[in-house]
């Protein structure tokens, strides 16, 4: 993959980028698929283990025979992309322009293991809302990047990148595009992510608007008696579920925040490994099988597989885990914060949230999941619509 323009690059410059993938990534992609040596499994250990193994195996295989990416690099290369340097790192970006002169900018962050794949339903109904059935008041210009060292923005050079740094990346990206005032939206770490660009800018950040939220959301200690009794009952279903999460399904978060250099190997090796390792989150460790088309879940696994950044985008955790500044308490943001809480993965518990962000919204549905941009495309929509009307009225 490489852009699409081979002039010397100035300081703040931004280009056109086309993917292209050449036939010999292709076609080592398969070799390797068609060699995997398969571990062994324990009949009927279903989820509890790990990914089993007749689901890996039947997600390789429709990789290997089905699976087109040809069809779907050609989706994403309709859409106008381009690519800059900041802070020593390259960083991608979908701009998609509504056709209404007053819309509003916004940009959408993802998480890991995703990439602006996530938001490929969001683009028409926000962008052009009056062909959709909706109002034209309601439309925004996107900005979508890749968080540098993943996917498309390609491989971090130098340790440091938290999500603080992240967020200044962001902030310049927006500066350079011309936005003088903007929202943000942001899932899992774009929810990390999203807060911190409020508090950097928040004479320019309109307002902020999160799902997937965990640090800042959340309690990250005991949850004394009293302070459990007044939690409403989804309140203390979340929290059960946070406790469950964190005592069997948090593996990949610590060896991700203390070992990353470990794991890559296999992870950037293996096709095989790669999707395994991810398909746990994309799937809600079995609890949410059905929820994430294969062909969207296997575009956004081939811009990580393509690039290389299984490794470069696991040690944003690391980064994160020895990074003082992400554990010290957050001082009050003064920029509007919006939280939209799905039914199926989501822990935010707005309490907590309310310790250091000006939460002035807070949704609750009941269906959705960890990447509600996904499988609830609609739900997502209108409440993004929903924040950012009250602030521009």
């Amino acid at each position: 993959m490489r852009t699409s323009t081979s002039a010397a690059a100035s300081p703040n410059a931004i280009y056109p980028y086309r993917i292209e993938t050449s036939q010999a990534s292709l076609d080592d992609l398969q070799h390797r698929l068609a060699l995997t040596r398969w571990p062994d499994e324990l009949p009927g250990s279903g989820w509890s283990y790990g990914v089993p193994l007749n689901f890996v195996k039947e997600m390789a295989e429709y990789w290997k025979n089905t699976f087109d990416w040809r069809k779907h690099e050609q989706r994403l290369n309709e859409i106008p992309q381009y690519t800059t340097t900041i802070d020593g790192a390259h960083v991608h970006f979908f701009h998609v322009q509504s056709p209404e002169p007053n819309a509003t900018p916004l940009l959408l962050i993802h998480g890991w293991p995703g990439s602006p794949v996530e938001f490929l339903d969001l683009i028409g109904p926000l962008t052009d809302p009056s062909s959709y059935g909706g109002d034209a008041a309601d439309a925004f210009h996107l900005v979508i990047p890749s968080i540098p060292g993943f996917g498309l923005s390609g491989p971090t050079t130098e340790a440091g990148w938290t999500s603080g740094r992240a967020a200044l990346a962001f902030a310049e990206l927006m500066n350079r595009l011309g936005y003088e005032r903007y929202g943000v939206q942001g899932g899992d770490m774009g929810a990390m992510i999203a807060p911190e660009l409020g508090r950097i800018a928040p004479e320019k950040v309109i307002g902020v608007h999160v799902n997937a939220a965990t640090m800042g959301f959340i309690s990250m200690g005991r949850v004394e008696e009293d302070v459990f009794d007044s939690l409403s009952d989804a309140e203390k279903i979340r929290l059960g579920r946070l406790d469950q999460f964190m005592k069997e399904r948090f593996g990949f978060n610590m060896i991700q925040s203390t070992r990353p250099q470990t794991l890559a190997y296999g992870l950037h090796d293996s096709p095989v490994g790669l999707l395994a390792w991810t398909s746990e989150l994309f799937y809600g460790f079995g609890d949410a099988v059905e929820a994430v088309d294969r062909d969207r879940f296997l575009t956004n696994l081939m811009l990580y597989w393509l690039t290389g950044t299984a490794n470069s985008s696991a040690r944003m955790y690391y980064e994160g885990a020895h990074d003082p500044s992400a554990w010290a308490p957050k001082a009050m943001s003064s920029t509007p914060v919006g939280v939209a809480v799905f039914r199926r993965s989501d822990v935010a518990i707005r309490a907590f949230a309310e310790q250091s962000n000006r939460i002035v919204h807070w949704s609750e549905f009941d269906r959705g999941t960890h990447f509600a941009s996904i499988d609830a495309p609609d739900l997502m929509i209108g409440d993004i619509r929903h924040f950012f009307r009250g602030l521009l009225a």
